[in-house]
């Protein structure tokens, strides 16, 4: 059976992932500055950024290739949280990570 990847389809999904992890971790950081993320927005944020990893993960080698080049572009803490994730043999879900160690990573690893 051969495998037929749409390569803008698995892009949007590594760009859309990059970007929610941005806009999750900086509401967490800084929750004052937008009031209207209450819990329940928050919670489909989280839902929405896990289903565009997962359209990463079915996609397999294209959904990490395409990540690669996405963080080549452009070398931002999004990009790399996708690659870092789509690399990781057992990805935890989003509210499991320890954010601190996450941040850290995204912070100290060496940009390409």
């Amino acid at each position: 059976m051969s495998k037929f990847v749409l390569e803008k389809i698995v892009r949007q999904h590594a760009e859309m992932a990059a970007f929610l992890w941005s806009v999750y971790d900086h509401h967490l950081l800084h929750p004052e500055e937008n009031a209207e993320l209450d819990e329940i927005r928050i919670a489909r944020l989280i839902e929405r950024l896990e289903a565009h990893l997962d359209g990463l993960r079915v996609a397999r080698e294209a959904g990490l290739r395409i990540a690669k080049e996405r963080y080549e572009e452009f070398p931002e803490q999004g990009e790399l949280f996708v690659l870092r994730m789509l690399s990781a043999a057992e990805p935890p879900r989003i509210l499991d990570l320890d954010l601190d160690k996450v941040r850290t990573y995204l912070r100290t690893a060496p940009r390409s």
